[in-house]
């Protein structure tokens, strides 16, 4: 590649596709050219970059020409169907959905966290799920001082996980309980105004569903600790932007809070956020927006000496999604 790059969003007119818009606009991205791509049923209409109007695209083989690098946000069916014509016209696709993931071949980059592993790629780079992205950011300081042993997690997972049609769902039901009518579901399976229920992905044999999997798997490949024990239970909760975790640590020996404190207060891309007289801790409205991870309410597990129980809220479209694939692409750039 060259200084300034030659950039497609694949999914340009979704909730992470109109972040991966601003943020190469604010964070001044060397661009030679952007192409805005879709479905055909989004084609023809424009969004703002810049201060100009950009025409969106239906994505095609030619609307693929002369690209040097796809920033895809589009699901995992619209992933596989291009990254063959992606690849092979010489471009690299970093990719936001669970497709490659997994891939022995991919590269599943956090950049914080492990960026050495973006020189094994061949042409696919893969964003973590946005639980596992924010997980990892709050774990990964600790786990460098002291290795973790086991991890239970439950999340509290916004709207926004499953697009923007989601969030204005949302917002249709609550206005449609508050005036005494039954509120419908069309993009969720039940009704999330005033409501929440287990993660809506689909259930695995094993009795966890898909996102629960996904915390567990990419969890192991990002700190190449294929043996780290894992739990996580995933729920949809109310809340229009932003998740919110509880975690559990086991340590192999205790690790003291203050200490903890110590190191994330200090980790780049991690913000302490603690007020014990006030009972203030990270919340989705003060996570929304921002880039960093919000880590408080840091404390001992008194059922463990070696355990420590935190709770996290981050932006899932921004460090959970767009903001993490931009980051990987000024890494791409920097590597060169």
């Amino acid at each position: 590649m060259s200084n300034k790059v030659r950039v497609a969003i694949l999914g340009a007119t979704g909730a992470v596709g109109g972040e991966l818009i601003q943020l190469l606009a604010s964070r001044n991205f060397p661009l030679a050219d952007l192409k805005l791509l879709a479905s055909p049923r989004s084609a023809g209409s424009t969004l703002s970059f810049g201060g100009e109007k950009l025409t969106v695209a239906a994505v095609t083989e030619n609307s693929l020409a002369n690209i040097d690098l796809v920033l895809a946000s589009a699901g995992g069916s619209i992933s596989k169907a291009w990254a063959k014509n992606i690849v092979a016209a010489g471009a690299v696709l970093i990719d936001n959905s669970s497709a490659f993931r997994l891939d022995d071949t991919v590269p599943l980059i956090v950049p914080e966290i492990n960026p050495e592993a973006i020189m094994g790629h061949q042409g696919i780079i893969a964003n973590p799920n946005c639980t596992t992205i924010l997980m990892a950011m709050a774990l990964w300081p600790l786990h460098q001082v002291q290795p973790i042993k086991r991890l239970v997690v439950a999340t509290y997972q916004s709207a926004s996980g499953a697009g923007a049609r989601a969030m204005e769902e949302v917002k249709t039901q609550a206005m449609a309980i508050l005036q005494g009518k039954t509120p419908q579901a069309e993009i969720l399976p039940y009704p999330l105004a005033f409501n929440l229920f287990p993660h809506n992905s689909p259930l695995t044999e094993l009795g966890y569903c898909e996102e629960e999997m996904k915390m567990i798997n990419e969890t192991r490949k990002i700190f190449n600790a294929p043996d780290l024990r894992i739990s996580a239970t995933c729920v949809r909760v109310p809340v229009l932007r932003a998740h919110s975790e509880a975690i559990n640590i086991e340590f192999e020996q205790p690790f003291p809070v203050a200490k903890a404190r110590e190191i994330l207060a200090a980790t780049p891309g991690v913000k302490l956020v603690e007020d014990w007289q006030k009972n203030y801790f990270p919340m989705p409205l003060d996570a929304t927006g921002v880039d960093e991870v919000l880590v408080g309410r840091i404390r001992q597990d008194l059922s463990h000496p070696c355990g420590l129980e935190m709770w996290i809220c981050g932006d899932q479209i921004r460090k959970g999604a767009a903001l993490n694939a931009v980051q990987i692409a000024e890494l791409l750039l920097a590597k060169n």
